[in-house]
């Protein structure tokens, strides 16, 4: 998130989170005390919910936007579902089993779409098989499901069956829990899907104001949550408003004054938050990452460049200007549930902070500093285009200025620029027009790095930064044929790989707050877990 989810969410956090190509989080345990109005449940209820850009697309076979995760939970359903310590639990499906080339998953009875047409295992399969196809251009190709990869449903037994194309260690989660599934009105009409209909999941959308609001309504007949959820309990939410609000102090205000129910608080607006004791769940995600635009004609392609301008980062002050202070030293670039792999990539791997050095590295690869700034022997200046997600508020403004400061100090030409996460998005994966990027990604198992950081680049694949680490590809092959955490060892050097190589620079991790008031939830996957919600008097 999960899976992945705030890709950057995905690319968001594009989710580049939470959580920009997914994301952005792992918690999914609320922390804080009760609400001041008491603990007792209320029925019939509006949750309202602040998220900070609007969706977009709400496709789920293809977006990787955070933002349209987080609400697309709501609308579809997964296979699987994951409890708090990342095992999966029923959602559409009731039994499944896996190995790396192979899953098996049989529906729970009488799952209908919210037209009230039913689900067949034969829509399953569908969803699966266009995620699989190429010609498709999903996103999610390579991600949840390996390309050419073959499902088949078996309507009367209820019974999906998946056959990877090529091992995935972790096929049972990115095909069980990666995918929303989509009914097949929607598959047949995918423009349907990009408005968030025909869906499988609690809620439908039943109002939508681009860039204002999104109006959700929880459908009756839902029976299917996660585990053994029970849709008679009370203080469930009849309708789920969402709100776009770009201002984490007007997100604030709203909440404490009764215009939200909730909302993710990344900056020194949190601190409002716990003076007044607010409920809150918490999401630890990576939120300080690099990445170099590596294609040819940019700065990036030259390692030696990428090793110098990371070299006069000190990314610790950069990490605590971005957190407002709350956050610490990043671990690796895998922050989410249910990440089996847990080991240190980055203490030992990332370069060290050191101007002096920074500047010799550019000196000793022929880059020399002149009057008006950092020249090639060929006289060509070394300017850089530095793009970051707004979704962060001003403390990502502010980690942006410093950046642009450090390294006008070394005598590099280096202009910022602020994009929502539609805008890193489309500069990130379409017109490529940046040459270093403070967007982060978000998963939760290490395979779905892979399609981002190696292979096909935009428009054919995802490999926005262009990158072409053969170390990394080689662990990621031997990494891919061990089942889950056996393969994990393999994983953690194919990430140090990219580490080293300054390809792939992860160096601060937060633990971002969702706020509550008059209502209690969980966060999994990088958002509010929809099945979660209790409204509260």
């Amino acid at each position: 998130m999960k899976a992945a989810r705030t890709a950057m969410g995905i690319l968001a956090a594009v989710a580049l989170t939470t959580a920009a190509l997914t994301a952005c989080g792992s918690s999914t345990k609320p922390t804080g005390s009760t609400p001041r109005s008491g603990g007792k449940l209320a029925n019939g209820k509006t949750f309202t919910v602040a998220l900070r850009s609007d969706p977009g697309n709400l496709d789920p076979d293809i977006t990787t936007l955070g933002v349209a995760i987080s609400v697309d939970r709501y609308l579809y359903d997964p296979l699987i579902n994951l409890d708090d310590k990342g095992q999966p639990i029923a959602g559409l499906a009731q039994q499944w089993s896996a190995d790396t080339t192979r899953a098996s998953f049989t529906l729970r009875p009488g799952i209908t779409c919210a037209d009230g047409s039913p689900l067949t295992a034969s829509d399953v399969a569908a969803n699966i098989n266009f995620v699989a196809d190429p010609k498709s251009q999903s996103p999610l190709t390579g991600l949840y499901v390996m390309p050419g990869t073959k499902a088949t449903g078996d309507d009367a037994t209820r019974a999906v069956t998946v056959l990877s194309a090529v091992p995935d260690s972790f096929l049972l989660v990115n095909v069980g829990n990666g995918l929303g599934i989509a009914c097949r009105k929607g598959l047949q009409d995918r423009k349907t899907l990009t408005e968030g209909e025909n869906g499988t999941g609690m809620f439908a959308i039943s109002e939508r104001v681009a860039n204002d609001h999104y109006t959700l309504t929880r459908r009756p007949n839902y029976t299917w949550g996660p585990g053994n959820w029970q849709p008679d309990q009370a203080g469930l939410p009849d309708k789920v408003v969402i709100k776009i609000v770009q201002s984490e102090t007007t997100a604030m205000n709203l909440l404490l004054s009764g215009g939200l129910n909730a909302a993710l608080i990344n900056g020194a607006d949190q601190q409002r938050g716990y003076a007044r004791n607010l409920f809150h769940a918490d999401t630890q995600a990576l939120i300080g990452e690099l990445f170099y635009n590596e294609a040819g004609g940019h700065p990036g392609q030259d390692p030696v460049v990428r090793k110098a301008l990371t070299q006069a980062l000190d990314l610790d002050q950069v990490g605590k200007v971005l957190t407002s202070g709350t956050g610490k030293k990043a671990t690796g670039a895998i922050r989410e549930t249910p990440n089996p792999c847990t080991g240190d990539t980055v203490a030992g791997n990332l370069v060290g902070h050191d101007l002096d050095a920074a500047k010799a590295t550019l000196d000793a690869a022929g880059w020399t500093a002149a009057g008006d700034g950092v020249r090639s022997k060929d006289g060509k200046r070394l300017t850089v285009a530095l793009v970051y997600a707004t979704q962060n508020g001003p403390d990502g403004a502010s980690a942006a200025e410093l950046v642009q400061q450090v390294w006008k100090g070394l005598g590099v030409d280096v202009s910022i620029k602020g994009l929502d996460t539609p805008g890193v998005n489309q500069t990130l994966m379409g017109t490529g027009s940046w040459d270093v990027s403070m967007g982060q990604l978000g998963f939760a198992v290490p395979n779905q790095l892979v399609p981002f950081v190696s292979g096909a680049t935009p428009p054919q694949g995802t490999n926005f930064a262009h990158i072409h680490n053969q170390d990394y590809q080689a662990k990621v092959q031997q990494a891919a044929a061990q089942p889950g955490a056996q393969g994990c060892p393999l994983w953690e050097q194919a990430e140090e790989s990219l580490i080293k190589a300054v390809d792939l620079v992860p160096y601060y991790d937060t633990v971002t707050p969702t706020f509550g008031v008059k209502a209690t939830f969980t966060i999994s996957q990088d958002s509010i877990t929809p099945g979660s919600i209790r409204m509260l008097a």
